[in-house]
């Protein structure tokens, strides 16, 4: 942190976000699904703190770097949208119930507090290590989420009792211990082995643990964009953290929609084929689509959806 904002600030930062993450987590204790209603007034409430947030910066430091914070916050919100349907696909992919999700963006979250802040104090060295690589094969792992949503869709959920041939405990199960079992909404659970009692990691965590692959993938796009409005370690990570927030309660709005449009689904099939497509033309620069026009393409599909669910209902 630069001697303008000091660890101080930095803790009170992190001190009130744990308070409203608490409350969160309190109302949300029994696992069920996110109404319309409850996922709306939590994305209001989201907004609104930033907003106070940025005017007790503004209020502290000077308009200047208030409008950096809400510069920064902005294009996060903007250039993490495409991470909204991927999450999708992934809790998809692992079969999760609504009534669990919440569960997994709320550690996920958590998860992104430390990992934001490790990514921003590494910067770019990171990404140009690592970046291109994980681009791309995340952009092959999106397309691929686009085709299993395609085969699924139209046919009732389906429920997956027994994971042993699910990808993700195929690739991790040679390097930690994994039950081919959920159990409940834990991460993790004891099992008897061999006359022994050992700890398992569950699918939920393995669903946990590539929603924060997401999250860091993503950060390979936005955190660069935000450094280039301004350089300042503190207003590039609140501002970050803040949008993530902000994104998770939009989500939820995304879900609860879906229930209720019949063919959303297609638009976010839709969105997911371009978000792959268009990770994969970034990463061997053939063409680099713009923030605005990423997010006209990306919300100019979703309203073709809702449109077309009003105009076209499915004969129940």
């Amino acid at each position: 942190m630069s001697s303008e904002y000091s660890v101080i600030h930095l803790c009170i930062f992190l001190v009130c976000v744990m308070i409203f993450l608490i409350i969160d987590l309190y109302t949300h204790k029994n696992d069920h699904a996110i109404s319309l209603k409850n996922a709306l007034y939590w994305s209001i409430f989201w907004i609104i703190l930033s907003v106070i947030f940025s005017i007790y910066i503004g209020y502290s430091y000077g308009s200047d770097s208030a409008y950096l914070f809400l510069s920064g916050y902005l294009l996060e919100k903007s250039l993490s949208v495409d991470n909204l349907f991927v999450i999708m696909a992934i809790f998809s992919s692992f079969a999760i119930k609504d009534a669990l999700q919440h569960r997994i963006l709320y550690f996920g979250i958590l998860g992104a507090l430390i990992l934001r802040m490790l990514f921003i104090a590494l910067g770019s060295s990171l990404i140009l290590l690592f970046g291109s690589y994980a681009l791309a094969a995340f952009g092959l792992f999106v397309l691929w989420s686009a085709w299993k949503m395609w085969q699924h869709m139209g046919s009732d959920e389906e429920d997956i009792v027994n994971y042993s041939n699910h990808w993700a405990i195929s690739a991790t199960r040679h390097f930690f211990p994994v039950h081919n079992f959920m159990q409940g909404h834990d991460f993790f659970v004891k099992v008897q082995e061999n006359s022994k009692s050992i700890w398992k990691a569950t699918p939920l965590f393995l669903c946990l643990v590539v929603v924060e692959i997401s999250d860091i993938i993503f950060a390979f796009d936005s955190v660069p964009a935000i450094i280039a409005i301004t350089q300042e370690p503190f207003l590039v990570y609140t501002s970050n953290i803040f949008a993530i927030l902000g994104l998770r309660s939009l989500y939820f709005l995304l879900v609860a929609a879906k229930r209720h449009l019949c063919h959303l689904e297609k638009s976010v099939i839709i969105i997911l084929i371009y978000i792959g497509i268009k990770m994969l033309l970034d990463v061997f620069y053939l063409v680099h689509i713009h923030a605005m026009i990423n997010l006209v393409v990306v919300f100019g599909l979703l309203i073709c959806g809702i449109i077309s669910s009003f105009l076209f209902p499915e004969k129940s």
